[in-house]
């Protein structure tokens, strides 16, 4: 193929493919029936094997970490960029191979059947993926018809644009079968050539406009599916138990003020990091959905949100979750105040048998994990929640039921709970299948949030600079947390805030005597127990990052 006629086929692959996409989305956010660059990336990151997905997390997270932007607020983001490019990327090379066969197999007269058998052999696996996968209520027929659809026009449309573009107009006498001209003359040729720029323009002004009315349609229509959704968890918040923000902190009279600049003690649920295996959240149907509890139980019973709400007895607190791949000074760690119910009375209820040993519990996104029953019964506080903040749980964050795992990472938590099994033989989770850690208990950790050279304190002749952060070690709780400045200087010890719950984080925090030039402070913590915070860096994968943190700042 000419290199020319490469780029051609380049450029419309992307005049063709990106409408395409911006069609996708318009009519998955009008009649929900899915957007398949989403799905394809899924299901790709599903069967790929674990070192390879643990690679890919682990790059995107670094590459941010490196631009300088919140893994918490972009990663999700990032990943369905990364998503539509390579669903674009790959419709721009499918579209060159086809201009490859339109400039090979013009001869052969075949060119106008063979945008539909490219299409139909493109778009039927995307469409059985699609169909399989998609997170949709609408029947998976189609889903796949509809998609298959869009494949079969592409690769029409391909093909014609292709013939338009590279086979030059034959000379009158070869039209009417006469002889065809070896040679073109240069007029001749001139005139196409001016024929395909003009081409290519209206061709890329049609599809500028469809891809920018999709897009934004697609937008006004998600923005007014976001506000449905909101007033749908409103109406529901009057059933939740002591509903209404959680406003009061229980440490709200202690001494120990938080240093400028230290992340706010508890995070506001919109800004609650998110982790989750699809390129979307999952959203399920309050008023339709139940929880199946079966296996090895001598009572099955399946409830629904309104059951669990009122049967039993509310249980809340503080919590700080973490992720296992979030790095040493990472936000991938919020804290906020949860509401759920006892999963040691739910259990007493359904009577696991005397063979039972594992909770086998799925989630609505193709997530599953399982939990030692041992586990449950020696900690009470461990719930199924249903509220953040007094309210139902937010959608993208995995409503409408989730649980809470004390002492372990978000990994082991599963959300958008659809259905427990009580098992006696041992599954490992998704992510243990990928090869990590298997119990994913928290590592102990501390942070310097901040060194607030901007408020600066008086005393008497000195003058003193706050540094303040976290500490965290699960619910093993915090005992001390100690700085040092320059790394030959001695370890001081910081003053402690009260922590919200046993299970949330503790601010710390430090006055350090002002001292003009660069400087490097680092922070390590000991647990309640006395064990000491690990100085060894280790990267997350696969039990969780160790390691001092540390924050350089010139006064």
């Amino acid at each position: 193929m000419k290199s020319r006629n490469l780029g051609i086929g380049a450029l419309t692959g992307i005049l063709l493919v990106a409408p395409m996409i911006a069609i996708m989305y318009m009519v998955d956010k009008w009649v929900n029936l899915s957007f398949p660059p989403f799905d394809v990336f899924d299901w790709i990151a599903r069967i790929l094997p674990g070192p390879v997905v643990t690679f890919g997390i682990d790059l995107m997270i670094d590459v941010l970490g490196v631009v300088g932007m919140s893994v918490a607020d972009t990663a999700k983001t990032a990943e369905q960029a990364i998503a539509i490019l390579m669903f674009l990327a790959s419709g721009v090379v499918a579209t060159i191979v086809v201009f490859g066969l339109v400039e090979r197999w013009e001869r052969l007269r075949v060119w106008p059947n063979l945008g539909y058998l490219i299409g139909a052999i493109i778009g039927i696996p995307v469409a059985l993926v699609t169909a399989n996968i998609a997170q949709s209520t609408v029947n998976q027929s189609w889903i796949f018809v509809w998609t298959l659809l869009l494949f079969l026009t592409w690769g029409a449309t391909s093909v014609r644009v292709a013939h338009r573009l590279l086979i030059a107009p034959q000379p009158a006498a070869a039209l009417e079968g006469g002889p065809a001209l070896q040679d073109e003359p240069a007029d001749n040729v001139s005139v196409h050539v001016l024929g395909r720029r003009q081409f290519l323009i209206r061709m890329g002004v049609a599809t500028a406009t469809i891809t920018v009315a999709g897009s934004g349609i697609g937008r006004m229509l998600s923005v007014t599916e976001s506000r449905a959704r909101e007033s749908e968890l409103e109406s529901m918040e009057a059933k939740v138990p002591g509903s209404g923000p959680m406003i009061e902190m229980p440490n709200e009279g202690d001494p120990v003020k938080p240093a400028l600049g230290t992340r706010p003690e508890y995070t506001a649920v919109r800004d609650h990091y998110q982790v989750f295996i699809r390129s979307e959240p999952t959203m399920i149907d309050g008023d339709t959905w139940d929880l199946p509890i079966t296996g090895l139980v001598d009572n099955p019973m399946t409830m629904n949100l309104d059951h669990i709400m009122s049967r039993y007895e509310p249980r809340s607190e503080f919590i700080t979750l973490t992720c296992i791949s979030n790095r040493v000074g990472g936000d991938l760690i919020s804290t906020t105040y949860w509401t759920g119910a006892s999963l040691q009375e739910i259990l007493a209820d359904v009577e696991p048998m005397s063979e039972a040993r594992y909770l086998f519990i799925t989630s609505g996104d193709g997530f599953y994990e399982t939990v030692d029953l041992n586990f449950v019964a020696e900690d009470e506080r461990i719930m199924l929640a249903y509220a953040w903040d007094g309210r139902p749980i937010p959608f993208d964050h995995g409503f409408p039921l989730r649980i809470w795992l004390p002492d372990r990472y978000g990994m082991k938590q599963p959300k958008w709970i659809t259905g427990i099994e009580v098992i006696g033989e041992y599954k490992p989770g998704y992510w243990v299948e990928r090869n990590w850690d298997e119990v994913a208990r928290i590592r102990t950790t501390s942070v310097i949030d901040t060194v607030a050279v901007d408020a600066t304190i008086t005393d008497g002749d000195d003058k003193l600079v706050p540094i303040g952060g976290i500490a965290f070690a699960g619910v093993r709780g915090i005992s001390k947390v100690e700085i040092q400045v320059d790394e030959e200087g001695p370890w001081h010890e910081a003053q402690l805030r009260k922590p919200l719950s046993e299970a949330t984080w503790v601010i710390w925090r430090y006055d350090w005597p002002f001292s003009e030039g660069s400087h490097r402070f680092e922070v390590r913590t000991v647990e309640a127990d006395g064990t000491a915070q690990l100085e060894e860096r280790n990267p997350p994968r696969p039990s969780g990052a160790t390691g001092y943190h540390d924050k350089s700042a010139r006064l």
